[in-house]
């Protein structure tokens, strides 16, 4: 789950709070090549016009496509369309309506777009939008919603289409099943949706290197919850970066610490001292990280095993557990290469691709 969607919910938590209703889009498939992937969300709410009239203009966080399927709805939100509690709507080359401001729904409940916007991608998007409304209702699940998104387990999110009705519900039984397999973020018919939530990707730093920084950057730009944890002063004094968060301390004490490490975290260590990179992975081990990695050759990477095992008390599993060397090979050689390598690799992972399929 990416932190921009803590951002959104965030955002529509606020207008909520201020008194102004929420319309929450929420990508549900794609079909064909498209920007985002299922689960994505989008947030929009109206506010006066700053120049005094009645009239009311949009605001929005987070995007659904990158672009023209944002201006189409936000242009339609403020020509006072979406008034339905839940709606599905679906954008793309599969749009079934021949007639601008026209509507058709078929019969799988789909509402298809009148504009007939193409994506530029020729892919089409199915999107469920809601409309939040300034009461306890709606405020109480905003903010279940956003409890959610920033701890430690997953949940899955019912919309009825009928009327709206919404529930959040943890994705996980008494029994410690699945309710919902991580391939199926999403389901949904012409009645209800089910859309399954959870922490944000969380990438953890083990200690500032060049490499460190580039690949915080990376992770940024990506979406990632990124923190960077640095214990020696004379590397972080001069750190600062929009996006990440740093923490003075040991980054195996972080990790070790409860709930800081979960199941949608990845740690990386690429500082080249043992004193960091060692302590890191021998706590990264005892957490669900889906992702553990450490920078080094191959010969440094298979003296670190033995190490590992040797002093750091690691079982074989443990150690085939970590990514060493760490990254794809992509044949980098420069920090930025490198740290492309390493999130490439990363995202991989957070995907479930075999090495073997790139």
């Amino acid at each position: 789950m990416q932190y921009l969607d803590q951002q959104v919910i965030q955002q529509a938590l606020s207008w909520l709070e201020a008194g102004r209703p929420v319309w929450l889009c929420t990508v549900l498939s794609t079909f064909g090549s498209a920007p985002r992937e299922p689960g994505s969300m989008m947030a929009a709410s109206l506010c006066p016009d700053s120049g005094g009239g009645e009239s009311q203009v949009p605001e929005s966080i987070g995007t659904l496509s990158g672009g023209c399927v944002e201006d189409d709805f936000l242009e339609r939100l403020q020509l006072g369309d979406f008034q339905r509690p839940a709606e599905i709507l679906r954008y793309g080359a599969a749009s079934g309506s021949s007639v601008a401001g026209s509507s058709v729904t078929g019969s799988d409940g789909i509402r298809h777009n009148p504009t007939r916007i193409s994506l530029p991608c020729g892919g089409t998007l199915d999107v469920l939008i809601e409309q939040w409304q300034p009461d306890n209702a709606g405020l109480t699940h905003a903010s279940a919603v956003l409890n959610a998104l920033t701890g430690r387990e997953l949940a899955v999110r019912e919309v009825r289409l009928s009327d709206g009705h919404r529930q959040l519900s943890p994705a996980y039984s008494t029994s410690g099943a699945c309710r919902t397999a991580p391939a199926d973020r999403v389901s949904y018919d012409a009645r209800t949706v089910q859309v399954t939530i959870g922490p944000a990707h969380r990438l953890i730093i083990a200690g500032l290197s060049t490499v460190a920084v580039a690949c915080a950057e990376f992770a940024v730009s990506l979406g990632y919850e990124v923190i960077v944890c640095e214990p020696r002063e004379e590397e972080y004094r001069d750190f600062h970066m929009s996006g990440v968060r740093l923490e003075t301390c040991m980054p195996s004490s972080f990790i070790a610490r409860e709930g800081q490490c979960h199941a949608a975290t990845a740690v990386v260590a690429m500082t080249h001292d043992p004193r960091i990179d060692d302590l890191a992975m021998m706590a990264a081990v005892k957490t669900p990280a889906f992702y553990i990695g450490v920078m080094g050759s191959r010969k440094t990477s298979d003296a670190r095993s033995a190490r590992l095992m040797r002093s750091g008390g690691l079982s074989v599993t443990d150690v085939e557990r970590l990514h060493m060397p760490i990254g794809l090979a992509l044949g980098s050689k420069t920090p930025a290469e490198i740290a492309l390598a390493v999130m490439a690799d990363v995202v991989r992972v957070q995907k479930g691709r075999d090495r073997h399929d790139l």
